[in-house]
């Protein structure tokens, strides 16, 4: 365990590192841009996954799984779709030592498998709508790389779907984009802003891309999950047809729809601190931590063990730390590994009916009797890390959210106190590619509730047509 933080103030990147390999999530492998996910890293994936399926199947979706490697010749057939991703994908030439005829594309996305697969069973309106998702990982071969936030190859979930109308696949677009917001809030505690990519920054051949925008404790910002809605673009250019109520061939709507690993990142750079991995309790893997102090003491061994079974029946999950290191360590490990609660349980407290409850997010002691009803305690300071983890993040966010009305605004914020900066903007690509040229400032979303801060465009003066909330990106 790497008990060395570098702390936040002095190198946030050099921070966020530290903290990775201390709480265990993830290290390098062999090759550059491709990591192992350690047991403590993927469990938390694992709660991800568990939390967002039960939520698709509740709107049902099935899960699906399709092949990882696309033939150029039928990725090519949507050239948007190819243009946007040309830069980043992975070619497999060779089968053996023999040189294929038609390269195989290793994944970046699964829109064109899914057209291919879409046009073998859609037969009528009878048959739709078709709702898959699929959990893969997929490859992208990315310049500059970073643990959970930009790996060459990632984890994350796909959903396409395809329906009789575009009014549905539109209510579909932005239902997922709302479960999505419902993850991020309600079980990452991680507050995000929702709206609507512009033009540029949209996913290559979409009509247009749905985006959930979170900020980092340093004020940059980061792209937690989007959604998608394609229109009939992809199924007009893969050939996907339905017999229609009018007995007429029709094309169906499309959506996609994702999340993946750099989410990890983003609970990370929302919530630890200086000492390590700060976990929300409804994703952390192990919720509490029973640390007894003396090993060998069967009282504190029986005590210990009857708790833990006492949280298991309320689903409470926690681990007993009985080995033979020092109180200290014990203490010390708990909090590298983000554990929301730990439960100290010593020989001269037992003696006196009591244990000693310590929070994670503010190191908060708590003495509580052992007649009192322990496992309400316990759910009860679960419940209330898991708000307070939010309503710090949102003040973060609040404290970091500026407007602005021209570009040496914008350039003082960034450069000075990073973080959201509301601005108007003429709709104009050269504007943007203008802010850009800013410290690298970039549009995040164009909100679904836009405000009137100013009457012009921030980068050329002219009349503004749209707010949008901009900043730096991870």
């Amino acid at each position: 365990m790497n008990n060395k933080i570098t702390s936040r103030e002095e190198d946030f990147a050099k921070w966020y590192t530290d903290v990775i390999q201390s709480a265990r999530l993830c290290r390098y492998s062999a090759v550059k841009g491709f990591v192992i996910l350690e047991e403590n890293g993927y469990a938390i994936w694992e709660n991800v996954q568990k939390r967002l399926d039960e939520m698709f199947k509740a709107c049902g979706h099935k899960n699906v799984y399709l092949p990882m490697l696309i033939p150029e010749s039928l990725l090519k057939k949507e050239a948007e779709l190819i243009e946007g991703f040309a830069p980043e994908v992975a070619w497999v030439t060779h089968g053996g030592d023999k040189k294929l005829e038609d390269r195989l594309c290793v994944r970046p996305t699964s829109e064109t498998l899914f057209c291919e697969y879409y046009k073998d069973v859609t037969k009528s309106y009878k048959d739709l709508p078709k709702l898959c998702n699929q959990w893969c990982s997929v490859v992208r071969w990315e310049k500059e790389t970073r643990p959970f936030l930009r790996t060459r190859e990632f984890l994350w979930q796909e959903g396409h779907t395809i329906h009789e109308t575009a009014k549905e696949a539109e209510e579909e677009t932005l239902r997922m984009l709302n479960i999505y917001k419902r993850l991020c809030e309600e079980y990452l505690a991680i507050p995000v802003l929702s709206g609507r990519k512009t033009e540029k920054e949209k996913f290559a051949g979409a009509e247009y891309t749905l985006t959930l925008e979170s900020l980092m404790q340093n004020g940059v910002t980061l792209q937690s999950a989007t959604s998608h809605y394609f229109g009939d673009k992809f199924a007009r250019a893969y050939d996907v047809k339905f017999l229609g109520r009018e007995n007429k061939q029709e094309y169906p709507h499309q959506t996609s729809w994702g999340i993946t690993t750099r989410i990890i990142g983003a609970i990370i750079m929302v919530h630890s601190d200086d000492r390590g991995l700060v976990l929300p309790p409804k994703i952390a893997p192990t919720q509490v931590s029973i640390i007894n102090i003396d090993n060998k003491d069967e009282n504190i061994n029986s005590f210990s063990t009857k708790l833990q079974k006492m949280l298991s029946e309320k689903n409470i999950t926690s681990e007993i730390d009985n080995s033979d290191k020092s109180a200290g360590f014990k203490f010390a490990e708990s909090e590298v590994k983000g554990i929301p609660l730990r439960i100290e349980v010593g020989k001269r407290d037992l003696d006196k009916n009591i244990v000693v409850m310590v929070r994670r997010d503010n190191y908060e002691k708590i003495e509580v009797k052992t007649t009192d009803n322990i496992v309400e305690k316990v759910e009860e300071l679960l419940s209330d890390i898991q708000k307070s983890l939010y309503e710090k993040a949102l003040k973060n966010r609040e404290d970091h959210t500026y407007t602005a009305t021209t570009l040496d605004e914008m350039e003082k914020i960034i450069s000075t106190r990073p973080g959201f900066i509301k601005a108007m903007w003429c709709g104009n690509k050269e504007c943007e590619e203008k802010i850009k040229e800013v410290k690298g400032i970039k549009s995040r979303l164009i909100p679904f509730e836009e405000e009137h801060v100013a009457d012009k465009c921030v980068a050329c003066g002219k009349e503004a047509k749209h707010q949008v909330v901009w900043g730096i990106q991870y």
